[in-house]
């Protein structure tokens, strides 16, 4: 069995966190000290700025918005123009999760193994729970071992009902009865957790296909958002893995984890400017508060 999340829902080997710890990025200030007092290297900014994992185009916007100024190019303009560009890209506002009127609003968790699905998803709920919304969860993710116990104990944790079924059940049936249960209820929101699945497996990715489509019988217009959960310390993989999940499920958002033990976090911005794709959200922790809305200038100021 999935262990229980201790009191207040902090592990035990991060009692010393606090809340008000940061994301561990900052390549810009990397930048800074690479190329304080010395001309800069067009190769070795190249290279640094895509090392970062802000990919290639972006890399590209950077250094051509650079080489367009006419004063000469020190550390400090390399930093400024940077972060005037990241700006540019990243969604000025962060977009609420905002209940409909007389539906349930449905959330589709998707992503690969690893990248913290289930406890985002429990985050999430958590989150909308403290705005002092209703949530019913459902734990379609009916394969990974104690998946469906692990869900269930944060369920208990935050307060809110779990629809589930059987290990192996189908997940699409298991989709289709939370979404019926909560039309029933009467519940604002709609969180279903699925498994973790390589975005390189066609029948894996063709199985979330399935889910979309169980939604959809309920409410034509459901799932309304799917949100892709990734690990920013995955770097250019997360790209490759948004590519892959949009086309099968027209991704609506990124949740990024790991960004408190990440040196990076460019993927962000790399995801955002070649797929249109907006981060939502970032975790930054293992507690349950450990999740904010993405907020682009808060985003940009930890990278300095």
């Amino acid at each position: 069995m999935w262990p229980s999340p201790p009191e207040n829902g902090i592990a035990p080997q991060k009692l010393q966190k606090t809340r008000s710890s940061k994301m561990a990025f900052g390549f810009l200030k990397n930048i800074l000290q690479k190329f304080t007092g010395k001309p800069v290297d067009w190769d070795e900014l190249e290279e640094t700025l895509i090392r970062a994992d802000l990919g290639v185009p972006m890399t590209q916007r950077i250094l051509d918005a650079l080489q367009k100024r006419t004063e000469p190019v020190t550390a400090q303009s390399v930093v400024s123009v940077a972060t005037e560009e990241i700006l540019k890209v990243l969604p000025r506002d962060h977009p609420m999760l905002r209940p409909f009127p007389s539906k349930p609003k449905v959330i589709l968790v998707v992503g690969v193994n690893g990248t913290g699905k289930t406890t985002s998803t429990a985050k999430l709920a958590a989150l909308l729970k403290k705005k002092g919304h209703s949530v019913l969860l459902a734990a379609a993710d009916t394969f990974r071992a104690a998946a469906i116990e692990q869900l269930e104990v944060w369920a208990g944790r935050i307060g809110c009902d779990l629809i589930k079924g059987p290990y192996n059940a189908d997940p699409a049936s298991v989709c289709h009865d939370a979404a019926h249960a909560a039309e029933a209820r009467g519940v604002e929101f709609l969180i279903c957790d699925t498994a973790g699945r390589l975005h390189n497996k066609s029948n894996l990715m063709q199985e979330l296909a399935k889910v979309r489509r169980s939604l959809s019988r309920t409410d034509a217009s459901a799932p309304h958002e799917v949100l892709l959960v990734i690990d920013a310390t995955t770097g250019g993989n997360a790209l490759v893995q948004a590519r892959e999940f949009k086309e099968v499920t027209g991704l609506t958002g990124i949740i990024a984890t790991k960004l408190d033990g990440s040196g990076k976090g460019g993927c962000i911005i790399a995801i955002q400017n070649e797929l249109g794709i907006p981060a939502r959200f970032v975790g930054t922790g293992e507690t349950l508060d450990d999740l904010e809305f993405f907020d682009s200038r808060k985003f940009v100021e930890q990278m300095l």
